[in-house]
């Protein structure tokens, strides 16, 4: 058997999330179906770096699967897009040692969320991108973030459905970029919580529109609480856009 690693992305608007789920269409009992009819009906499972929710989309979501079959890395991508969907497109695949785990030897993610400033909302890009019309503070956005950096539990920052138990996590990286009429939050870090990055980002918008002073977000870091932060940011506005591995 021959593992493989594979990067792919999809547009999860017509997903019920990434993890398979009974009578859901998800991304991996798509995959998983595509990878049934090259192996001529035989089972195959795929491992990914993590979970996404539904309406998440994935620029370089990571995954992994074991084949006996023999084929070169570039016919294995044709052979997969020809079964697959046009809401997934495979961007790589590649033969990998057989300790490879696309979740367990993550070193870190990046995720990008999208937020739409027009005055009348886009039908174009509803499902891609958050419209969020309100006027905003950028400095305090930027001043808020700085408090977020670093080494930190960020049981506040995710969903009280969150099942593990350790949920200190390193932010490496928030950047906030506009361009014209976009505005974009990027987030580089170790790893991240359920709904943590849509809770920062809900978080820092009530920053931005004055609802919060920056300096609370080392308040609500130390209340472990999720009750203290902000409301969840809706997930069409996020993209896992990398993950990183040692080899990278």
């Amino acid at each position: 058997m021959q593992r493989y690693k594979c990067t792919i992305s999809y547009d999860g608007t017509l997903f019920s999330g990434y993890q398979i789920q009974p009578n859901a269409r998800t991304v991996q009992s798509v995959m998983e179906a595509a990878l049934m009819k090259i192996h001529k009906g035989q089972a195959v499972k795929v491992t990914a770096s993590g979970r996404t929710d539904a309406g998440v989309h994935a620029k370089g979501q990571v995954i992994h699967f074991d084949s006996p079959l023999i084929i070169p890395d570039n016919k294995w991508r044709m052979a997969l897009q020809s079964q697959l969907p046009e809401d997934i497109s495979v961007i790589k695949v590649e033969k990998i040692h057989r300790s490879f785990h696309a979740r367990f030897d993550a070193k870190g993610k990046e995720y990008r969320y999208f937020i739409k400033r027009t005055a009348l909302k886009d039908p174009f890009s509803r499902n891609y991108q958050y419209h969020y019309s309100y006027e905003l503070d950028k400095d305090s956005i930027q001043e808020a973030a700085h408090h977020l950096m670093g080494t930190h539990d960020f049981t506040s920052f995710c969903s009280a459905k969150t099942e593990v138990e350790d949920r200190i996590r390193t932010i490496k990286e928030i950047e906030i970029v506009e361009d014209e009429d976009t505005l974009m939050f990027r987030f580089v870090g170790n790893g991240f919580l359920y709904n943590m990055v849509r809770i920062l980002v809900g978080t820092l918008l009530e920053v931005g529109r004055g609802l919060r002073k920056p300096e609370e977000m080392l308040e609500i870091l130390h209340a472990k609480d999720r009750n203290q932060a902000g409301k969840t940011a809706p997930p069409h506005g996020l993209y896992l856009w990398k993950v990183h591995y040692e080899s990278d």
